[in-house]
């Protein structure tokens, strides 16, 4: 029996056909969109315009979002890198104690929405109204705020908080998969901790290192919520938050969406670059540190800084995630913005208030859970059909599914929003603009990648005998589908539906900038609030939010082990 992946002729017509229905999916949910952006940068009334094009990027506004977005990219980079290597070193490659635990405290910013770590970070810092500044005012005496959060270094620091992770996760990988030999030979030769970390474990683990650094490069190039709480209040707009200004204030004129669709360009030329400068770095043959055999990796005896190291760890959870978190909670249970958090202040109103009268928080509430259920739902299905061509049928172009297929993953959200814009906006009959469908449309469009990651994944564990057999005994393909394939990566399946529906739920980037008012999700409603005032508020959602994301989470990891189990 042949144990290769299915034939060509496995059905007569099926796979032609499935190969057909997810090259049009992905065509006019991710392909499409993104291609009009690039020709609407380049092209004025049909005709080839680089001058346009070349006065847009001059202009001093536009000009200074670029430099803005590199500068905060760049200082997001090269903090998160240091922070996210040295958590990692101590997890994997010490004795620290607890560090399971450790490790699993550096996961939590992973699933935290940076926005909202913006806004409590806000209200901590502030020059003129934050909690800390007023602290060290009256209890000091300072004549003035000693911190001011709305600067490169105060957005920078808030998205170092929350990317980390990235280089942390890549990094620790490396680090437990290592060959330890070459660190115990210099440790038997008499190299010390530090040289020997900075000699030899550094660069053998460099490669993932650098691999990290990239994706936050790519991710805080594209960011949009931190700069928006922080920076366009004192004039600092980086790419995304300029092209958010310039479409809602001009209501969406000609000339916003060109200098938008020449602004994502730039993004989608970064992204494009990044991703490369990835792939080559990954694909490297200089750096082979896993071999074949079972190594546990060398322990680094800490001695005397066991427990300081380990009292920082803590310190450092409690200040960057514990307490902007604790802000926002009590923030959201006080009567006005500003009051002190004492027990006649601090009330459930707000949160009642939130969930069950206010129309604007409750219509938001619905938006992200049924936008969220829908987004998973059509992209779990449609991302086990994209899968099985991609991983187990034989066909031609299905290379042009895996390029498709990953796309989303490197296009950053406002491009992803910009596209569907120009797409489904009547230019070509269907006009979805300030419909709820818009923003599912685009949320389909950005999430497809990681439905096609989980089920690929699931897929791949599926032996190709199992559908051969039920071939050879008389079931058609669809039989052999519905009885062998489904409830094998059922698991899959599901992995890929939250995997999708939580960041969904905590969207802001791409639905920003296609809400109308009365398709608020929960993301652009704590932003609008926000930025009218309604600072109480906002964190009240903010912190029915984060209870929705936590529960999430640990429905997942509770499904995981019984998967696993």
């Amino acid at each position: 029996m042949s144990t290769g992946t299915i034939k060509k002729d496995s059905g007569f017509g099926v796979a032609q056909l499935i190969l057909f229905i997810s090259i049009a999916v992905l065509v006019i949910f991710v392909a499409w969109p993104v291609l009009l952006i690039l020709f609407n940068a380049f092209f004025v009334d049909g005709s080839f315009n680089s001058h346009d094009f070349y006065e847009v990027l001059t202009e001093p506004e536009t000009f200074q979002a670029l430099i803005n977005s590199l500068i905060i990219a760049s200082m997001t980079t090269i903090g998160s890198t240091i922070v996210g290597t040295f958590f990692a070193w101590l997890v994997t490659r010490t004795d620290l104690p607890y560090k399971n635990f450790m490790k699993s405290l550096f996961l939590v910013p992973f699933m935290l929405p940076s926005f909202i770590g913006a806004l409590a970070w806000k209200m901590l810092l502030s020059p003129n109204s934050g909690y800390i500044n007023k602290f060290f005012i009256e209890t000091f005496g300072f004549s003035g705020p000693v911190f001011d959060i709305y600067t490169y270094h105060g957005i920078s620091a808030v998205e170092v908080m929350y990317l980390f992770p990235f280089v942390f996760i890549q990094v620790c990988g490396a680090l437990e998969r290592m060959d330890p030999t070459l660190e115990e030979s210099a440790r038997i030769s008499g190299a010390g901790l530090f040289t020997i970390t900075r000699k030899i474990t550094i660069p053998l683990v460099m490669p993932s290192i650098m691999s990290g650094a990239l994706l936050i490069m790519l991710y805080s190039m594209a960011h949009f919520g931190t700069v928006a709480v922080l920076g366009i209040e004192q004039g600092i707009y980086n790419i995304p938050t300029l092209i958010y200004e310039k479409i809602h204030q001009s209501g969406g004129s000609f000339e916003s969406i060109r200098t938008g669709t020449v602004l994502a360009t730039v993004l989608v030329v970064s992204a494009a670059c990044i991703i490369w400068a990835q792939k080559k770095i990954l694909s490297t043959g200089h750096y082979q540190i896993i071999g074949g055999k079972s190594f546990r990796p060398m322990e680094l005896k800490l001695r005397g800084l066991r427990y300081p190291l380990l009292f920082f760890c803590l310190a450092y959870i409690a200040f960057t995630i514990l307490l902007p978190t604790a802000v926002i909670f009590l923030v959201g249970g006080v009567k006005t913005y500003g009051l002190p958090f004492t027990m006649e202040n601090l009330s459930l109103d707000n949160y009642k208030y939130i969930l069950f009268e206010y129309e604007v928080t409750k219509d938001a509430i619905f938006n992200s859970i049924s936008l969220g259920l829908a987004a998973a739902i059509i992209t779990m299905f449609a991302g086990v059909m994209i899968s099985y061509v991609i991983v187990k049928m034989k066909v031609r172009g299905k290379g042009i599914l895996e390029f498709l297929g990953m796309l989303p993953f490197s296009v950053p959200g406002s491009v992803i929003a910009l596209g569907v814009i120009l797409a489904w906006s009547g230019q070509f009959g269907v006009n979805l603009y300030n419909t709820v469908w818009i923003i599912l449309v685009a949320y389909i469009a950005r999430y497809m990648a990681f439905s096609l990651k989980a089920n690929s994944a699931a897929l791949e564990q599926v032996h190709d005998s199992l559908m051969e057999a039920s071939r050879s005994c008389g079931a058609t393909m669809w039989q052999s589908l519905k009885d062998i394939v489904i409830p094998l990566v059922k698991p899959g399946m599901i992995s890929a539906f939250f995997l999708i529906f939580l960041p969904a739920l905590r969207e802001l980037t791409v639905s920003i900038m296609l809400y109308a008012p009365t398709t608020r999700t929960i993301g652009v409603a704590i932003y609008t609030l926000n930025e009218d005032g309604e600072t109480v508020m906002s964190t009240a959602l903010a912190g029915i939010a984060l209870i929705l994301i936590v529960v999430g989470q640990m429905l997942i990891n509770r499904f995981t082990k019984k998967v696993e189990g």
